[in-house]
């Protein structure tokens, strides 16, 4: 998969026995692979009303496959592994644009989703049967197509001991609550917000750089209260779940609002308090949706966040006693467990098992996700 951050192609190689609740899965090997030199930019010009393209999207649909295709054969080669010798690939693609509310047209109620990187090309140039477009069945039966992960985090995390929240820091911030002890139809996920997104678009912006590399100009820098508090009283943050959100909410016009109304503030000062509101936010919808009715003993972190440490300095403060760690002290490598996530997904398609959680997307009823093309 690729993800909102556009920093290039996740790619886990895993093997799985069994489906469902019986799902006993190991890693094989894992690997990112960067896009090429400017193919990021012309990626999110595409994702935002009034700067993309219908003939570049259309290109960019074929193009992400080829990439994806190159991204199998490469992670096979690196686990001296035969290309023939994989049984199904799982693709969730790149989320172009995305619109979970309910818009009235011509009668009928849509609610809409595109991620681009087409999967029957993917099984064409691979010869390998590949599930995608996880999220557009949940959405036709109105869902919001999104989070779809806390199947998977249930089916691997889900404790008999102790209460946890899976947390994935990637472009978007998504969590996953499981009460100890508990069946799929307790668990609660939404997007909390913008995990690195606001971040990366800063540092982009400021530094000309990707990303805020092990968070230390976010360490450096000081917060700023007024601006804080302005992004605290974000909209998003007092929708009640099912919820998710993307670069629509909190992309290129949320990081003009921040850069016009604070631009006389010091750069790493903006940086810390876009980090301070990823903790903070995350905390926050904790405090909303979660507490009252599950008191939190373990936040598991997972994504490119566990990675910047201005970010889980302040999830450790916000969350203590309960301690932070990293998915990987469980066994699953913290970068590779959305990766890992829709591999997972696909062995459930292919077993014919529903895998959107009702209560988390809010969809009418429980469906077998994707698109299997042969």
């Amino acid at each position: 998969m690729s993800g909102t951050s556009v920093d290039g192609i996740d790619a886990a190689l895993i093997d799985v026995e069994g489906n469902g609740t019986r799902s006993k899965v190991s890693v094989i090997a894992y690997a990112t692979f960067p896009f090429p030199r400017g193919f990021r930019k012309l990626v999110l010009s595409n994702s935002l009303p009034g700067t993309g393209t219908v003939d570049l999207i259309c290109r960019l649909n074929i193009l992400y496959a080829q990439f994806y295709a190159d991204a199998v054969r490469k992670l096979t080669r690196k686990a001296r592994i035969s290309l023939s010798s994989i049984d199904l690939i799982g693709s969730h693609g790149q989320t172009i644009h995305h619109l979970p509310s309910p818009h009235r047209m011509f009668g009928k109620t849509v609610r809409a989703t595109l991620q681009i990187g087409d999967p029957s090309t993917l099984a064409k140039l691979t010869g390998i049967p590949t599930v995608g477009d996880f999220r557009t069945a949940d959405m036709a039966v109105g869902g919001q197509g999104a989070p779809l992960v806390p199947y998977v985090d249930y089916l691997l995390f889900r404790s008999k001991s102790k209460n946890r929240i899976l947390l994935n820091l990637g472009g978007i911030a998504n969590f996953t609550a499981i009460p100890r002890n508990s069946g799929i139809d307790d668990v609660v996920a939404f997007d909390t917000g913008p995990a690195n997104m606001v971040i990366d678009a800063l540092m982009n912006r400021l530094f000309k750089k990707r990303y805020d590399e092990g968070g230390i100009i976010g360490m450096k820098g000081e917060v700023i209260p007024s601006l804080l508090r302005w992004m605290m009283r974000h909209p998003y943050l007092r929708k009640h779940p099912p919820k998710s959100t993307g670069r629509e909410m909190f992309g290129e016009g949320y990081i003009n609002q921040i850069l016009t109304g604070w631009k006389k503030e010091r750069k790493e000062d903006l940086i810390a308090t876009a980090a301070a509101f990823t903790a903070a936010s995350v905390h926050d919808q904790y405090q909303r949706f979660i507490a009252k009715k599950m008191k939190v003993d373990e936040l598991l972190i997972s994504g490119g966040g566990t990675h910047n440490t201005a970010i889980v300095y302040r999830l450790e403060h916000y969350f203590s006693p309960a301690p932070v760690r990293a998915v990987s002290e469980l066994g699953i490598d913290a970068d590779a467990k959305e990766a890992i996530c829709f591999a997972i997904l696909a062995n459930e398609t292919i077993a014919e098992h529903p895998s959107n959680v009702t209560r988390v997307t809010g969809a009418s009823r429980p469906v077998i996700l994707g698109k299997i093309c042969l």
